[in-house]
């Protein structure tokens, strides 16, 4: 297989033009064209050699090229509505997501060519969704909200878990949800199918419902709400002039060159990336940092407490896994009570066959 690049030359621009070769991958040769020596006067000799460019040089400085950095400069701005309203979108009486004029459904690609503009919006309608979906577990479903860690002081992160009124005290049987991973929080099976086709196909409302009317106690656990995010604080940097010893006049001309480095800095980084989000840090919940750790935990201080005689399991991908964890870790306690009942678990292969290695 022969290992050449071909370079051509588009139409002539300046009075020096790179020669269209083709050449061997790993170095780029380039010569200067004219049709005389005057065309290049000034240069220390009107004949150049061919000067070698190594191809690591070449891809160090395409590197340096951060595309998104530049798609951002097109973008408009990143601030998006936070209410489905604002949005012009809401869910019929079918519970399909609709435009609000037109009827139409949701459509992604609202700005053509600014696919990142487009996610982001897209991820923002999802938060939203995933408040709406909250309020539907509450004002439908009528189940409580109950914050995690139950002994969690005031300034420590939490996160929560849904219950019905009975799900503690209902003597014979007790359901719990568990969702698999990403995006989705609790009361949701999958985003794109509550966006796209309806609040039945991507919610668990259905399950709920049901196993509320034919007499569950129902817990919805909520795997993926591991950590809280807070803006990282800005660490400001005291100038070491402050403390020096030197003449007033001479720290008064370093602090004024400082201010001004900065003040260009800014400038540049303000054009540089213009849609600069803010920076983030993550502060987890304690004993949910995963979703293995919720699941242990809602067992530990609610399942493990409940009066239930029954308990049946529902889990959707990586929430097979949670449970599967679950059941390791808590082998004695299910073999001596022997009320887990049945789990159904969907679309978590894996999470199926380590159970084939655990008998209860």
């Amino acid at each position: 297989m022969r290992n050449d690049v071909s370079v051509s030359c588009g139409p002539r621009k300046c009075g020096s033009n790179l020669v269209g070769a083709r050449i061997p991958r790993g170095k780029v040769i380039t010569t200067a064209r004219g049709s005389s020596s005057g065309e290049l006067e000034g240069h220390a000799s009107s004949r150049l050699p061919p000067q070698p460019c190594s191809w690591g040089q070449s891809s160090d400085l395409l590197s340096r090229i951060d595309l998104d950095e530049l798609m951002k400069k097109d973008e408009p701005p990143l601030d998006f509505p936070d209410t489905l309203e604002g949005f012009e979108y809401a869910f019929n009486e079918k519970g399909q997501l609709r435009h609000i004029k037109t009827g139409e459904p949701f459509v992604f690609n609202y700005r053509e060519d600014l696919h990142r503009w487009n996610q982001k919006r897209y991820e923002a309608l999802g938060e939203i969704i995933t408040k709406y979906v909250y309020e539907l577990l509450e004002k439908d479903c009528n189940l409580k909200k109950i914050s995690i860690p139950v002994d969690a002081t005031e300034s420590e992160p939490k996160s929560f878990i849904f219950m019905s009124e009975d799900a503690l005290t209902n003597p014979q049987k007790l359901m719990v949800l568990i969702h698999g991973s990403g995006v989705v929080r609790a009361g949701q099976w999958a985003r794109r199918l509550i966006i796209n086709e309806d609040l039945d196909s991507g919610t668990q409302i259905p399950f709920i419902k049901r196993a509320m009317d034919e007499g569950y106690g129902v817990i919805v656990l909520n795997p993926n709400e591991n950590y809280i995010e807070v803006e990282k604080p800005k660490i400001h940097v005291q100038s070491s002039s402050d403390s020096s010893d030197e003449p007033a006049e001479k720290r008064e001309r370093k602090d004024k060159v400082s201010k001004e480095t900065k003040k260009r800095r800014d400038f540049y980084e303000k054009y540089r990336n213009p849609q600069r989000e803010k920076e983030m840090m993550q502060l987890y919940i304690r004993e949910n940092g995963s979703p293995e750790e919720h699941a242990i935990y809602v067992w530990d201080h609610f399942i493990a407490q409940s009066a239930a005689e029954n308990v049946f399991f529902v889990a959707h991908s990586y929430g097979g896994l949670a449970f599967v964890e679950l059941v390791l870790l808590r082998t004695s306690d299910l073999e001596e009570s022997s009320r887990l009942s049945r789990a159904g678990i969907s679309r978590s292969e894996y999470a199926i066959c380590s159970l084939c290695s655990v008998s209860l």
